[in-house]
């Protein structure tokens, strides 16, 4: 990717202190981006607060020459997300991309789950990532109405646990598949607007995944959060045609998924009967092609 090709462009990054969040921020401003770092410094599991993580990336950025500023807006709250938004545009003049990368784990099993296990992990991956894209979609509904010309993109943060499922994470693969059917309306709503939206599903070293160690000096890092931050950057920039996509991204690999796709077709003679359904549908289950093949072993 060509050093500049984000230049001008401002650029929201939920999460950012930590993990994969501060390798988008730090490569987006390394592209030219302006760049918000937004992190409440919360633990794992969501709770405390501590401003030092996205301090320490703004920081970084700054240092370098670039222009960035910190949020400990709570993204998962309609009002304070609001007042993100707000933030940016008052500070850099527009928000031009909206990277949704904030999260929290509460892992149990399903039987032994609580509600405000299930309540928090929700709230974060997927209020978090609507609350800050509702109020992003009426700016730049506002500035199209304006007359004025929008290239915005939203990016998402989906996962495998979502697309497969996850032992012991029926709240997080929940939120994580719900991420992508909001991605995906968004991308429609939004083409009137100049807004494409896109969800990638990260796999990676971070504080969510810990058991991934980096490998001996000089071996390829499959696993390092800087692997995904160049789609991140090519899907913020302005003239990237993705939208409505959902892309999964480790190591030396992207692959692009389709959730929609209808992998059997199959039609009875008028109503279909269960002895039907069976002889149709039961042979042809073995044989249907699997994502857990393509995404086998990786980290949620």
């Amino acid at each position: 990717m060509t050093a500049g090709c984000l230049q001008g462009r401002v650029a929201v990054v939920t999460g950012g202190g930590r993990g994969l969040g501060r390798s988008y921020a730090l490569a987006l401003a390394q592209h030219g981006a302006s760049v918000v770092v937004n992190d409440l410094g919360s633990d794992l599991h969501g709770e405390g607060l501590d401003p030092s993580a996205a301090q320490s990336v703004a920081g970084e950025i700054t240092a370098s020459g670039g222009q960035a500023i910190t949020s400990g807006h709570d993204v998962s709250d309609w009002a304070q997300a609001k007042a993100l938004i707000e933030t940016t545009v008052k500070r850099f003049g527009r928000i031009d991309v909206l990277i949704n990368n904030a999260g929290i784990l509460r892992d149990r099993l399903f039987a032994n789950m609580s509600e405000d296990d299930w309540d928090a992990v929700i709230r974060v991956h997927l209020k978090g990532h609507a609350a800050p894209a509702r109020h992003a979609m009426d700016y730049w509904r506002s500035e199209t109405k304006a007359g004025r010309q929008v290239k915005a993109s939203i990016i998402h943060t989906t996962s495998v646990a979502g697309l497969v499922g996850s032992f012991g994470q029926a709240n997080y693969a929940a939120a994580k598949l719900a991420v992508v059917g909001l991605s995906r309306t968004l991308a429609l709503e939004g083409v009137k607007y100049g807004v494409r939206s896109n969800a990638v599903s990260p796999s990676a070293r971070t504080r969510i995944e810990t058991s991934l160690q980096p490998p001996p000096a000089g071996i390829f890092d499959t696993f390092s959060p800087d692997n995904v931050a160049p789609l991140i950057c090519w899907l913020a920039r302005a003239d990237c045609p993705a939208t409505g996509q959902v892309f999964q991204a480790y190591g030396n690999r992207i692959g692009i998924i389709a959730p929609s796709a209808i992998a059997v077709d199959v039609r009875a003679d008028g109503r279909w009967t269960i002895e039907d359904v069976d002889k149709a549908l039961a042979g042809q289950l073995p044989n249907l092609p699997k994502l857990g093949d393509f995404v086998e072993g990786l980290p949620v």
